[in-house]
């Protein structure tokens, strides 16, 4: 037979007792977690911030180092710099050189025999005055590199149209502009001053002649004496060198 226990389930001891269970234990369980939770979580986030706290420490460490590095090289880079810019002086000066006594030296083999100048004026750039400078200012504005500013007289307007067909033959030259050639009148301004100076027209046939030779395509120094740039334009020296011409045929059908 099948033993069977009469005691009431409330009053049995022992094994065969129920658990009395309830919901303190869970609550207590669940507290517990979270406070646990809560110390790891805190833990955690104070070893980060010693961490970033060693890594900020670190990297202030090597900014002092790299400071005082860069505080001892830095006379070494001030001398770099210098060098450099004296560098590029000296490279802008020797890329601006214009080579005068070739020119000079053509000029004088390139001269007709009816041909006899007055004055020449060799400038690097049109900023550059030069006392007692001869004619041509206008055009020599419109040049912005290396320009001869010549005057003189010739045989007639031949020997000018002559002079100004030689002097493109120059090596280098671009572009030859007059700005004026004019005959002696018959009221006897032949010999007479003009301009200040003696007038090399001493007789009516004779045509005194003032002549810009531009080297439009020649290096020029990278600043002028008054500081300003000079831009190279090859659109207004093309525009320049078309105004000179209507220029020389308009004084040559004066003349």
């Amino acid at each position: 037979m099948r033993p069977v226990n009469l005691i009431p389930i409330d009053q049995r001891r022992g094994e065969s007792a129920p658990l009395r269970t309830g919901p303190l234990p869970y609550v207590l369980i669940g507290a517990l977690v979270l406070v646990l939770a809560g110390v790891t979580a805190l833990v955690l986030t104070d070893n980060q911030i010693s961490e970033r706290k060693d890594e900020v420490a670190t990297l202030k460490r090597e900014d002092a180092a790299a400071t005082a590095r860069a505080q001892r090289l830095a006379a070494y880079t001030e001398f770099r710099a210098m060098s450099e810019q004296r560098i590029a002086t000296v490279t802008s000066l020797a890329d601006s050189r214009f080579d005068w006594e070739r020119v000079m030296r053509e000029l004088a083999l390139v001269l007709p025999s009816d041909v006899w100048l007055v004055s020449l004026d060799a400038t690097a750039t049109p900023s550059v005055s030069i006392d007692g400078g001869g004619g041509g200012a206008q055009l020599r504005g419109a040049a912005h590199g290396p320009a001869l500013a010549i005057e003189g007289c010739a045989r007639g307007q031949e020997g000018v149209a002559g002079f100004v067909t030689t002097l493109k033959d120059i090596d280098g030259v671009t572009r030859v502009g007059v700005e004026s050639s004019e005959l002696a009148s018959k009221t006897g301004e032949a010999g007479s001053g003009s301009g200040g100076g003696e007038d090399c027209r001493t007789r009516d046939f004779i045509a005194k002649f003032s002549i810009v030779v531009a080297f439009d395509a020649a290096p020029v120094p990278l600043t002028t004496a008054g500081g300003s740039t000079p831009v190279s334009a090859p659109e207004e020296a093309e525009a320049a060198s078309g105004e000179t011409e209507e220029s020389s045929e308009e004084s040559a059908g004066e003349g």
